[in-house]
């Protein structure tokens, strides 16, 4: 028995002399990434200098991107609302300047809206209100994108329009100009396939996905128009009965183009184009890259906190304005749990997309 006692106090004494020899280093890896994810940019990149351990992790949670927020246009009136994910808090703002108009697309936190009654097409930026007009033009159906900020001199306005079986009209139009350029293009899809209703810039170039995944390219310095020899991409099983209008969504990232295809309970699919091989290669992994889609423009973003990465974001949000549903690939299912859509029921221009600047706050 005092043998044992004795070799319990040597045990005892052992592990006091192990704790009081740890260090800051020593830290389990769960509780390292608690701390150093809530510190600010600058308080992580110091901290990734204590050592090789604490680096590797300090990389790993850095938050160097901010998400977009969610924007939603109201039915009545001109108060709109700002859901910001990764802070799950819900901002709003009267912005009269918007009303009797529809958001058609975002990019480096502009909006481009067209007034449906006078076919008045503008720029609008919600976080200092600054609006840039166009020429007016009539957007029937026709989904519109444009290449990069309003006030960039590399600005390019982008439409097409399916006018007969073998024959699309290109509509671009640059902030300054005094009317839009329409030309006629041969198409080599029929009609069906020819409805392009999905649209990225990407490497100086509008990619255009089309209701029936056939993929068009537009070259706005060398006005070309061509459809890609790319076979569509596989659907999940019933996509075209239920869901073939709204249920897929394209981002770009790092001149790569994803596109996303959901339909009801079916676990999402997202596929990269493989510009060496012209074909669709199915993602196991987003690699760290956080997409946010909604049916009128998508984004993707790195560097946000831990939990948001290889998550797809989903324009809709639960429980009261808390939780953005969404869709995490490692984990292979949705958060919340039950909370997948049949996208072809929702609203396609009630919400979208948009990147606010650094530091943005609308209180």
């Amino acid at each position: 028995l005092a043998e044992t006692i004795n070799l319990d106090e040597k045990k005892a004494t052992e592990e006091e002399e192990s704790l009081k020899l740890q260090t800051w280093a020593d830290l389990p890896v769960e509780l390292l990434e608690l701390i150093l994810c809530r510190l600010t940019l600058e308080d992580n990149v110091r901290a990734s200098a204590v050592c090789r351990r604490w680096h590797k992790v300090a990389v790993a949670v850095r938050v160097v991107n901010q998400s977009p927020w969610l924007m939603y246009f109201p039915k009545y009136g001109s108060l709109y609302e700002f859901y910001d994910p990764a802070e799950r808090k819900t901002y709003s703002l009267e912005l009269p300047e918007l009303q009797g108009s529809r958001a058609c697309y975002t990019k480096d936190s502009w909006l481009l809206l067209y007034r449906p009654r006078n076919h008045g097409v503008f720029f609008f930026n919600p976080f200092n209100r600054h609006m840039i007009k166009l020429p007016r033009f009539e957007l029937t159906y026709q989904m519109v994108a444009f290449s990069d900020a309003p006030t960039s001199d590399l600005c390019v306005v982008f439409t097409i329009k399916h006018i007969s079986p073998t024959v699309v009209a290109i509509s671009t139009c640059r902030p300054g100009d005094s009317e839009w350029t329409t030309v006629n293009h041969q198409n080599r899809l029929p009609f069906v396939s020819s409805i392009w209703n999905k649209m990225v810039f990407c490497s100086g170039m509008f990619y255009c996905l089309s209701l029936t995944g056939w993929l068009g390219v537009y070259d706005p310095l060398l006005r070309a128009w061509s459809v890609l020899h790319v076979p569509p991409p596989r659907c999940p099983e019933n996509f075209f009965a239920k869901n073939w209008w709204k249920g897929k969504f394209m981002a770009e990232h790092d001149g790569d183009i994803l596109v996303i295809y959901t339909c009801n309970t079916e676990t999402p699919i997202i596929f990269k184009l493989d510009h060496s091989e012209m074909v669709w290669e199915e993602m196991q992994t987003l690699n760290g890259v956080t997409l946010f889609a909604s049916f009128l423009s998508s984004h993707s973003r790195t560097e946000l906190p831990g939990a948001m990465r290889n998550v797809v974001y989903f324009s809709k949000v639960r429980f009261f304005g808390k939780r953005c549903i969404s869709y995490s690939v490692d984990d292979r299912r949705y958060y919340p749990r039950k909370e997948c859509h049949d996208w072809g029921e929702q609203d396609p221009f009630e919400n979208i997309w948009i990147e606010p600047p650094r530091d943005a706050s609308l209180n």
